[in-house]
């Protein structure tokens, strides 16, 4: 549970939420990651509902029909029977929205946030995450935003999320590979088929359990066979076509692995720590280009720092 804040401190609130990667090959739905890219917030109570907008996407963060901040905010007060104050938004935003960046988590999580300040709520961790995945409808992407670093995360109930954060050992340096097209969430889980079979859920089980042991022993060698999965990635190639092209340079110049961040179709790939980015960069590139791919390559990491950090601050 959070302390109180004076009523002064109540008519104000910063948040920092960062992207987040989700799935990690074989963790389907179980374990996210955190990212040092982030959407800042500066929410003033207000007259009106306003929202003035910068970085990435500024058009659909700055549009106040249809908010999946504004909304949410709305929605959790009215459920809980709190009064709606009109709030003055500032959004700078840096994560990329509906490529599997984890936009989705971290708006409803800014909602919950806002109203859970702005309505004197109270409300623990637990009941936060749990109320951002029972939207989402999983619990990975929002876990791994509100906590930072690794998550592995599963439902309890219909309200609360069982959480675990794992703090990775060692250097992760990461590579996002981001199309320009994005790819709804929707449309990644209709190409799911509705039973596997006990051989690929067995894999499945024990990559991730390597997947884990790999971040928490500090372990990149591990990377190229715990980032093998049978559960999502093969059905979503055809829709995230990055996906193929970049897993074929797995073990090549300092690049250990590869695999879609969220539903996709974005790529995560994950970087020897001795490797150097610069030539990492050129060589997936190139290959994109001659594969006839274009992507966004964005450098990124781990970060330790999640949306809790700033909330808790307040």
């Amino acid at each position: 549970m959070f302390s109180k804040t004076s009523n002064s401190k109540r008519s104000r609130l910063r948040l920092s939420l960062p992207g987040t990667s989700a799935n990690l090959g074989p963790a389907f739905d179980a374990a996210a990651l955190a990212m040092d890219f982030f959407i800042k917030l500066d929410a003033r109570a207000a007259e009106e509902f306003s929202i003035a907008a910068t970085g990435r996407d500024r058009e659909i963060c700055g549009k106040l029909q249809d908010h999946v901040i504004v909304n949410t905010y709305r929605e959790v007060l009215q459920a809980a029977g709190r009064a709606i104050t009109p709030l003055e938004l500032s959004i700078a935003n840096d994560i990329p929205i509906g490529k599997g960046c984890g936009s989705s988590a971290a708006a409803r999580l800014a909602g919950i946030a806002l109203a859970v300040h702005f309505g004197r709520m109270g409300w623990s961790d637990a009941q936060i995450v749990g109320e951002a995945s029972r939207r989402e409808h999983h619990p990975d992407n929002a876990s791994a935003c509100w906590m930072g670093g690794l998550t592995v995360a599963r439902m309890s109930g219909d309200s609360e999320a069982q959480v675990a954060s794992v703090r990775p050992k060692g250097k992760w340096p990461l590579l996002l590979a981001i199309p320009e097209q994005s790819l709804a969430t929707e449309e990644a889980r209709r190409v799911l088929p509705a039973q596997y079979s006990r051989a690929d859920a067995v894999t499945n089980v024990q990559n991730s359990m390597l997947l884990l042991a790999a971040f928490t022993q500090g372990r990149p060698d591990l990377l190229s066979a715990a980032l093998e999965d049978r559960i999502h990635q093969p059905y979503r190639a055809p829709l995230c076509p990055l996906l193929p092209s970049l897993q074929e340079l797995k073990g090549k110049d300092g690049i250990l692995g590869a695999a879609l961040s969220g539903a996709g179709p974005s790529v995560l790939i994950f970087l020897d720590p001795r490797a150097s980015l610069q030539k990492v960069r050129k060589v997936v590139a190139a290959h994109l280009l001659q594969c006839r791919l274009a992507a966004e390559l964005l450098p990124t990491s781990i970060t330790l720092r999640g949306a809790r950090a700033s909330f808790a601050r307040q």
